[in-house]
């Protein structure tokens, strides 16, 4: 298995670029980032980044099949070491699109961008269908 420590990463600002096309860009859906939390749903319910797919890290072994492979994934957690381990996972396992994002939801945080707080919305979290 690929050591965690060293996936591929990008710091928060590039995640967030990743993850988004301009309206009427021309980009397909399969170009834009999915942002993937590995956190626990309690985490989530905490802090999360707006948008962002939930697949937390204690059923992640079950349920990784479900990320898309044609899409690139940007994986996150709290500080970045779970999602380090998702992302050397998904590449041990044929996943060749996916980083992970250096800092986590504390660094997203950090540096101003979007968060959302308390319970998710009902579909909130769920992976794009």
């Amino acid at each position: 298995m690929i050591d965690p420590s060293r996936v591929p990463a990008i710091d928060v600002l590039e995640a967030d670029r990743r993850r988004g096309a301009p309206a009427g860009s021309g980009e397909p859906d399969t170009a834009i980032a999915l942002l993937v939390d590995v956190r626990e749903p309690n985490e989530f319910a905490e802090i999360r980044v707006e948008g962002a797919a939930l697949m937390p890290l204690s059923t992640f072994m079950l349920r990784y099949r479900e990320l898309p492979q044609n899409r690139p994934l940007l994986m996150i957690c709290r500080s970045g070491a779970r999602s380090g381990q998702a992302t050397a996972f998904l590449l041990a396992n044929g996943w060749t699109n996916v980083v992970n994002v250096a800092g986590g939801t504390l660094a997203w945080e950090r540096a101003g961008l979007p968060v959302r707080r308390g319970a998710p919305a009902p579909g909130e979290g769920d992976l794009p269908g």
